[in-house]
């Protein structure tokens, strides 16, 4: 079953996204990002849903809001999305991944846009398959701090 994140599922969130977090080879860190999950719910600066196997959260999706100028709408920034390795291969990605489509539908957004790690090779599988599309003809930059 995959719903909207609420605060009395922090305890199990925070859990399944300190394992997101080394996934992308950062050091664990319950107590920190306990803290920042809260201030997003606080903050209502992000949208959660999370998917559960016999009550148990097993995955989540974790969503902001940005704008598109160009097209004159709100844009969903897919940032996280992951299924505890037990429960992978199951179809709970694919879950997620149509909440934060409904969501997008919903808010009359312009859709969802995502970036993955190029050495990814399951995500990168599975977002064609629901229906993402590779931008091939921007480059994409950042700057760090």
């Amino acid at each position: 079953m995959t719903r909207q994140a609420t605060i009395s599922d922090i305890k199990s969130l925070n859990r399944l996204f300190d394992l997101y977090r080394v996934f992308y080879n950062q050091e664990s860190n319950l107590k920190a990002s306990k803290l920042f999950l809260l201030e997003r719910f606080e903050n209502k600066d992000s949208k959660i849903f999370v998917t559960e196997d016999s009550g148990i959260l097993v995955g989540f999706v974790q969503l902001y809001p940005i704008f598109s100028s160009t097209q004159m709408k709100r844009l969903w920034l897919l940032n996280d999305l992951f299924v505890d390795e037990s429960y992978r291969g199951k179809g709970y990605s694919k879950g997620l991944i149509e909440a934060a489509k409904n969501l997008a539908n919903e808010t009359n957004s312009a859709g969802l846009l995502l970036e993955t790690d190029k050495n990814n090779f399951v995500g990168n599988l599975l977002y064609p398959k629901v229906g993402f599309k590779l931008d091939e003809n921007h480059n994409y930059y950042h700057w760090s701090t």
